[in-house]
């Protein structure tokens, strides 16, 4: 099932690192393809996180996901600088918020990300999505 994939992770690369010089934050880890590239020693919380991410291109055929991922955060550089761009990108939302929930990845949803999209259009992410 896809649901129980997980990605390789690769601890201590310099992706993270190349990434960051060119990026509005500075990048901990980047989930690509099947291949998770962390800076350091990835935490379980950090890899939850890449793994929501690892998920969300599953769900879209990677590609897809790319695609929607830089449109959302194109999308919110025209309203605000560009570490919130990142924040408020709706895949963030929904990594973010799962990333310290106890079990998350056995009980999310598929294209659970898509109801983070209301607190994007918004702009606020400190309410809860709607059921």
């Amino acid at each position: 099932m896809l649901k129980n994939l997980k990605p390789l992770f690769f601890e201590n690369s310099f992706v993270p690192k190349l990434l960051s010089k060119f990026a509005p934050i500075r990048i901990n880890a980047v989930s690509f393809f099947i291949f998770v590239f962390g800076r350091d020693k990835l935490t379980e919380m950090t890899k939850t996180h890449e793994t929501i991410h690892f998920q969300q291109q599953l769900e879209l055929l990677f590609v897809g996901q790319w695609i929607l991922y830089v449109y959302y955060y194109l999308r919110n550089r025209l309203k605000v600088n560009s570490a919130m761009a990142y924040y408020l990108n709706p895949f963030e939302l929904e990594a973010y918020a799962g990333q310290a929930t106890e079990n998350y990845l056995e009980t999310r949803k598929r294209y659970a990300w898509w109801k983070f999209r209301k607190q994007y259009k918004t702009g606020g992410h400190s309410k809860k999505p709607k059921k």
